[in-house]
């Protein structure tokens, strides 16, 4: 603390004011080796000396600052903060004036009077810690010492530690509020709650201070005095709706159903089987077991291990059913090409060689690549699927993206090249006709399967109710329908499948009739052969 009290005694010279200030911001490394040898032995003690070392770094800045021949704004860097100080000489320039300092990413928003105290000179210091948050972390957090409107568990300091002065030895209220401008350490995703928090001797407490704005990267906090402050995130209880909940497991068990039916349906429904089919049965075994462990491992978050395992099936198995649907789209884009250049081999060589690969590989190179990339991504305290901070998620939001996009240009690429066919040839053509009606079927697909996630990118927190439980359900009701829509459309829609399940009812009542028969016959002959027996057995008796 050598440096600081230097200070205290007044340093006319403006070069000499510089010098201090380097010297203060150099002073943190005695700081923390002192905290390192001794006072992490007890929590309380680490407080107090923190407490007095952010008190004596405050006040000897503010000295420095206020003792300044000239007026503007200096600055000193080391390598444990950044010190940024402003010195007023000839009072406000302008009434509302809003003065503005800023270390790195945060900043400090005041207004002018309150460094003057009204007068005609003040002076105002900002100072950012690069590393005091290690030492004065989540642990020092107190819920008895938080005003909070929701439960709110699991703090963590999610910012640098700043501290900002112009003069006041303690708390004192301001006439009018400062406004801080942090920068998360970790973007924080939709569980997770900022509070601002300023240190209030022993513990963070965040009495008069109060969040005006935050988002993913940054939180703007407005108090009513000046000390040492810091940004808080906290997890959030989320409360389950029990409609959406009741909605997601009836839909998905009738969407299993459903999956099932026309994945047998594909596999043994004969005069159907083509590459259509083939690209069918792939998209809806991917949806059935993607639906299937969400159904059941979702919410498995014990073990961890476990958890993660979970989250990375997931991952791969919705991303590819996208991408048998963008498959989907290219048979068809070529199929219809082929018709309008009376060519029908590309179309033919789109063969299982060519779709398994493609249709399986690609989904399990970016489940790869990602949790290589980021390991802990999958996997969160709620839920068993993608961590949403740090951008993880658009290892899944970016592919199905693509492949929407991609979708939409060949059905759009598609329909305009059916247009110019139809109205060139007679329309009963066949062909043609089963075309473009798979061409619709395929783009009211990529609505129901696609744009339903896309109704997931506004379920941010920055959508406020109504519209988010809206957006809620919509998303909830399209995604656990996407099998119905698919057996609907691919097997109860289509003639041919109708005409072979009536075969098959039929087959199926033929044999109960015809094991009935058998049955009744053998019945009927036992108890003709036991009457035959009986009497032969009376016959004997009356012989004898």
């Amino acid at each position: 603390m050598s440096s600081a009290t230097m200070v205290t005694e007044g340093v006319p010279e403006d070069d000499n004011v510089t010098l201090v200030l380097q010297e203060i911001a150099d002073s943190f490394g005695d700081f923390s080796n002192n905290i390192s040898k001794s006072s992490q032995k007890h929590k309380e003690e680490t407080a107090r000396f923190a407490t007095q070392y952010l008190h004596t770094v405050q006040s000897a800045a503010y000295e420095a600052a206020l003792n300044r021949p000239t007026e503007g704004t200096l600055r000193r860097e080391s390598q444990f903060m950044v010190i940024e100080a402003l010195t007023i000489k000839n009072g406000c320039k302008t009434e509302n004036e809003i003065v503005k300092l800023q270390t790195e990413k945060e900043t400090m928003d005041i207004d002018c009077t309150v460094v003057t105290g009204g007068g005609t000179g003040g002076a105002v210091v900002f100072i950012s810690y690069k590393s005091l948050g290690s030492i004065l972390d989540g642990s020092f957090v107190s819920k008895e010492n938080l005003t909070l409107e929701q439960k709110l568990d699991h703090f963590q300091l999610n910012s640098k530690v700043i501290s900002g002065t112009t003069g006041c030895k303690k708390n004192c209220s301001l006439a009018k509020p400062v406004n801080f401008t942090f920068h998360h350490i970790q973007m924080i995703g939709e569980s997770k709650k900022s509070l601002c928090v300023y240190w209030d001797e022993l513990v963070w407490s965040n009495e008069g201070c109060h969040v005006i704005f935050y988002n993913g990267t940054q939180t703007v906090c407005s108090c009513s005095h000046l000390s040492t402050f810091a940004i808080l995130i906290a997890s959030v209880e989320l409360k389950e709706d029990p409609v959406l909940t009741m909605i997601t497991h009836v839909g998905l068990s009738l969407s299993l159903l459903c999956l099932l039916l026309a994945a047998l349906t594909f596999l043994l429904c004969r005069p159907i089987q083509n590459t259509s089919t083939s690209l069918h049965l792939q998209l809806s075994i991917c949806l059935f077991l993607a639906h299937l462990l969400f159904l059941t491992g979702i919410t498995r978050t014990e073990p961890e291990v476990l958890c993660k395992v979970i989250a990375g099936v997931l991952h791969y198995l919705y991303l590819a059913a996208f991408t048998w649907m963008f498959l989907e789209g290219l048979h068809l884009f070529l199929t219809v090409r082929n018709l309008k250049v009376a060519n029908y081999t590309s179309a033919g060589r789109f063969k299982k060689r060519f779709m398994y690969p493609v249709g399986y590989g690609v989904p399990a190179v970016i489940v790869a690549v990602s949790a290589a990339i980021n390991p802990q991504g999958y996997g969160t305290a709620k839920h068993c699927w993608i961590n949403i901070e740090k951008g993880f998620i658009l290892s899944f939001l970016g592919p199905i993206s693509a492949v929407i996009l991609i979708n939409l240009i060949f059905y759009s690429i598609t329909l305009w090249i059916l247009r110019d066919r139809l109205s060139s040839l007679n329309k009963d053509v066949s062909k043609i006709q089963n075309t473009r009606m798979l061409t619709f079927k395929a783009i009211a697909q990529l609505f129901l399967l696609g744009c339903s996630w896309c109704l997931g990118f506004f379920l941010a927190e920055l959508i406020k109710e109504p519209i988010r439980s809206i957006i809620a359900y919509a998303f909830t009701i399209t995604n656990v329908l996407q099998g119905v829509y698919i057996f609907l459309v691919h097997c109860l829609l289509n003639q041919q499948v109708r005409e072979e399940y009536v075969k098959w009812l039929r087959s199926i009542s033929k044999k109960t009739e015809s094991d009935s028969y058998t049955l009744s016959s053998s019945t009927t002959q036992t108890h003709v052969m036991e009457k035959s027996s009986n009497l032969w057995g009376k016959r004997s008796d009356t012989s004898v």
